[in-house]
């Protein structure tokens, strides 16, 4: 069983935790799994506990061009700012199941792949300009065909 009555919830527990910094929730946590389960460290160290949660953005981000990926339920969302509209006349998009190559921007040598979020279908990407920003939307691609691989046993 829990031992729920060990854990601080107050009615002031909210607004003392929107009041603390990152580094002191950190370490609240921290204290917190050690009072709940000190043999804990004899196992391993506690902050492996925390190596997976480190800061993360649910957009990709391509340093070259400053774009930024995101996924919806139905498309793959690529927005590329560009500093030069010049670069709209030289441009050339091509996108595979997996990927998004831009090429002849910011120089007309230059070719940069984006490695998208989610498998697409092979048409009906579009591509926007607006305020400044290319916006490709690619819709996405549902692959439920899955095959069995059957495990024999050697001898």
């Amino acid at each position: 069983m829990f031992p729920w009555n060990m854990l601080p919830f107050s009615k002031d527990m909210k607004e003392s935790l929107q009041k603390m910094k990152p580094d002191e929730i950190n370490n609240y946590v921290q204290d917190l799994i050690g009072k709940m389960m000190p043999n804990m460290g004899d196992m391993m160290n506690r902050q492996d506990l925390f190596n997976g949660f480190q800061k993360s953005e649910s957009k990709h981000q391509s340093n070259i061009l400053n774009s930024s990926t995101f996924e919806t339920h139905d498309y793959v969302f690529v927005r590329i700012p560009i500093r030069n509209e010049e670069w709209l006349n030289q441009l050339r998009l091509y996108y595979t199941s997996n990927q998004l190559i831009i090429e002849h921007i910011p120089d007309r040598e230059d070719s940069n792949t984006i490695t998208l979020p989610a498998i697409v279908k092979r048409k009906g990407a579009t591509a926007n300009f607006k305020d400044g920003v290319l916006e490709i939307k690619i819709p996405k691609n549902i692959d439920m065909q899955y095959s069995q691989i059957d495990v024999t046993e050697i001898l």
